[in-house]
This record gives structure tokens, C-alpha cells and sequence, in this order.
């Protein structure tokens, strides 16, 4: 069958001049420029044609055999483009993959159409992609594509479920043979998501005044956050400020209001919050001492000692998601607590291991939600074969349907690829 597989360009001219597939088609007279739909596999209007022309070169390529072989969208997708790229004579000329409205790719020959039959007679680097080609489509895949969803069974109306099995077919070195995938986990990993720095993760923020609940806010905070006092602080630092209330319209003891006021004053350009790659970091830009600990989301625990003071000086590391990742596995399989999530900072006194921590002046509590959907999933999904969907909280995500054990296998690739 190999002999018979169609060369790519010769066969996309054809599909371009025939206009039978939706979105694929010549934007100029000279047939030089043309267009290739490339929607995200998880946009909720996504639908069968948006993908046609990567499951109609997928079939011409031997790659894909209806009713014998699984439809795998990511490989599909992958495939066409490495094929593209190896082409010496097309370029992209513009990359619209990110438009809302119509997402695609404008490619452009170098050469006019009328020429490239006699290149393709020439060998395509030997007829081999190379290992460094291959791990380049994979990474600028993930990075800048994240298609991540797999092409239903036929009659479903949405494209907005992840694959319930690893993929069966990968390039492999010889031009656009596919060959077993080797890894069990896929290739296109959603929870990767969590890790990618255009990706901010969405922050609850309460903050407490002697036990009252006085304030709540859930903010994206592209470059982390700032806990501020009601002057606001310094604007011209990093990080969204958010401003603690005055105390006078919570508290009715004048002491106690006097207390807090000067506690927020004594913030000074802030408690400063955000994320680093797989870690949380924080530190104090102001002179108020503060201690942190992780704890349950209801209430912190005072029964032991902070896991840290916040510094001044320099940043800290309070959280590690790798870790946390590890110890939800656990839980899912039985072997250990659900892991904590839920970030608990005492400004200004020391940390309420002996007394109530309703008696203490400011305490403020801050929960990266999407550590609060992986173990709603984690919970939720149990021992159940059954698909749940969960909101990873972070921008730039959409929600993911999900079974128990695609979880399962998203999270252990996740977690073997993190630094402990």
C-alpha cells in the first residue's frame, strides 16, 4: 500500500480544487494561497467538518481505515502538519488558529503550483522526519494548539470529549507511516495546562476581621496577586492588588477597628501571591510579619504550627502541585487523605496555634480553584466508569469530560513530567 499513498501537495491541490471539504480553499487567482480550518478540538461549536481535511488525509495516507481503526483527532491533526512543514516549497504565511470567530491557517507556495509535481519526485529529506522534528510538531502542538479532544463516534453532536483510550497511531520515522505510540498516556495532556505561563490560574480571596467573613473576590491575576490595605498601596509593583475593606463598616469595637486599621496600614505595598511554573510563591513587600499554612478549606488548622513565615527579603515557595498531584493519585486509589489546597495567612500576629483563630485581627485565606476542581473530579468520579465533566479554572480552558480512568492517566503523565 505504500507505493500507492498519495505525495501530500499533489493530493491538497487536488482537495483545494475540488472545494469539496469545509474551509478548505484557494484565497487567490494564482493558487498560490490557501486556507486550512484549524478549530480547537474542544470549542463547543466545534462540529465533524471542522476537521475534514485532517480525516480525509489521514484515510489518502493509509493512516486511518473507517471501522477497522479509532478516529484519533490529535494524530490526525499532528500528522497533516508535520507533513506541511517538511515541505521546503509551502510556508505559513499566517497563523489564525486563535481567532474566535474563524480559526485557520493561511499556508503559501513558494513556487507556483504548476512547479511542485517535479519536486515531489525529489525525496523529502530521504523520506525520514526526523526525531527533533517530531518532538518540535509535538511541543509547538501542545503550546500553541492544545487540541486536545477526540473525534466522536458518529452522530455525536459535540467534539468535546477527551479520548477514552491512548492513541493507536503515531508518525514514525519512515514519511507518514504510522507506528504503535509507545507511551500509554497521550500525547496531548489537558492538565498540562496548569503548567503552561499563558494559562493564569483563577484565586478565591476571603479575608476575615476577627472571625467575620468581610470579604470575597475570585480574580485571573495574570502576574499573581497583591493583598493590599484600603489606601491601596503602591500600583506600580507587580501583581493585581486587592484591597482589604476599611474596618469600620464590619467591626463595632472602636479597639478592635484601631487594631485592624493599623494591621492593613502596615501591609505596605503588600502580600504578594503568584505562580511560578508548578509552584506558588510568596513574599511580604511591606513590614507586617506574616505566617501561612495550608489547611482545610472550612477553617485553618490551629491545632499545630504555620508551615512557614511568609519572607520579606526574598521569595518563598509555598506550594509545589507536583506533590499535591501525587497525593491526589493516592487518594483515588484509596491510599491516602485528599490533599489540601486551601493557603491561610495570619498578618501581623503570630499564628493561632493556642487560641481561636476567630480571635485573631486579619486572616485571609486564598484558593487556586483549579486545585479545588481536580479533587472535586477526584472525589466525584470514584470508582465510576462514567464521564464527569470539570472546569480546570484557568483561562484559556473550556470544561473537559472526562472518565475515572482518563483522569487517572492524565494526572500520573502529569506528574512524571514534574520536578519534586
Amino acid at each position: 500500500m505504500g507505493s500507492q499513498k498519495p505525495r501530500i501537495l499533489p493530493w491538497l491541490v487536488s482537495q483545494l480544487d475540488e472545494g469539496q471539504l469545509e474551509g478548505v480553499a484557494w484565497l487567490d487567482q494564482s493558487r498560490r494561497r490557501f486556507r486550512i480550518p484549524w478549530k480547537h478540538g474542544l470549542r463547543q461549536d466545534a462540529q465533524q467538518e471542522d476537521f475534514g481535511i485532517f480525516q480525509a488525509w489521514a484515510e489518502a495516507s493509509g493512516a486511518y481505515i473507517p471501522g477497522r481503526d479509532r478516529p484519533d483527532l490529535p494524530t490526525w491533526k499532528r500528522n497533516f502538519r508535520s507533513a506541511l512543514n517538511r515541505k521546503e516549497v509551502l510556508r505559513l504565511a499566517e497563523d489564525r488558529s486563535k481567532d474566535p470567530h474563524d480559526p485557520h491557517k493561511i499556508y503559501e507556495f513558494v513556487n507556483s503550483v504548476g512547479d511542485f509535481p517535479e519536486l515531489e519526485t525529489s525525496p523529502d529529506t530521504d523520506g525520514r522526519l526526523s526525531t527533533s522534528d517530531t518532538q518540535e510538531d509535538i511541543l509547538e502542538e501542545l503550546l500553541n494548539d492544545m487540541a486536545l479532544g477526540s473525534v466522536p463516534d458518529e452522530g455525536a453532536s459535540s467534539l468535546a470529549v477527551a479520548p477514552e483510550y491512548p492513541p493507536q497511531l503515531l508518525l514514525s520515522p519512515n514519511l507518514d507511516i504510522p507506528a504503535p505510540y509507545p507511551n500509554p498516556a497521550p500525547p496531548e495532556n489537558p492538565l498540562k495546562q496548569l503548567l503552561m505561563p499563558q494559562d493564569d490560574w483563577e484565586f478565591e480571596v476571603t479575608a476575615f476581621y476577627r472571625g467575620r467573613q468581610v470579604f470575597q473576590q475570585t480574580v485571573f491575576c495574570p502576574r499573581g496577586l497583591r493583598l493590599v490595605g484600603s489606601e491601596g498601596g503602591d500600583r506600580t509593583l507587580p501583581g493585581q492588588p486587592i484591597t482589604l475593606p476599611d474596618p469600620g463598616a464590619f467591626l463595632t469595637d472602636r479597639a478592635a477597628k484601631d487594631y485592624v486599621s493599623r494591621v492593613l496600614s502596615g501591609l505596605g505595598g503588600g502580600l504578594a501571591l503568584w505562580r511560578q511554573g508548578q509552584r506558588l510563591c510568596a513574599q511580604r513587600l511591606g513590614p507586617c510579619h506574616t505566617y501561612w499554612a495550608v489547611g482545610e478549606e472550612l477553617l485553618p488548622d490551629s491545632g499545630r504550627g504555620p508551615d512557614g513565615e511568609v519572607p520579606k527579603e526574598t521569595e518563598g515557595s509555598v506550594f509545589n502541585l507536583g506533590p499535591f498531584v501525587a497525593d491526589l493519585i493516592a487518594f483515588i486509589n484509596g491510599s491516602g487523605r485528599s490533599p489540601r489546597y486551601t493557603f491561610w495567612f495570619c498578618i501581623a500576629e503570630p499564628w493561632p496555634q493556642h487560641q481561636p483563630w476567630t480571635k485573631k485581627l486579619v486572616m485571609v485565606k486564598v484558593v487556586p480553584t483549579c486545585l479545588r476542581a481536580l479533587l472535586e473530579m477526584a472525589r466525584v468520579g470514584g470508582a465510576s466508569s462514567l464521564e464527569n465533566t470539570v472546569d480546570l479554572h484557568i483561562s484559556n480552558s473550556q470544561p473537559l469530560s472526562l472518565t475515572s480512568e482518563q483522569y487517572k492517566a492524565y494526572l500520573q503523565d502529569l506528574v512524571e513530567g514534574m520536578d519534586f
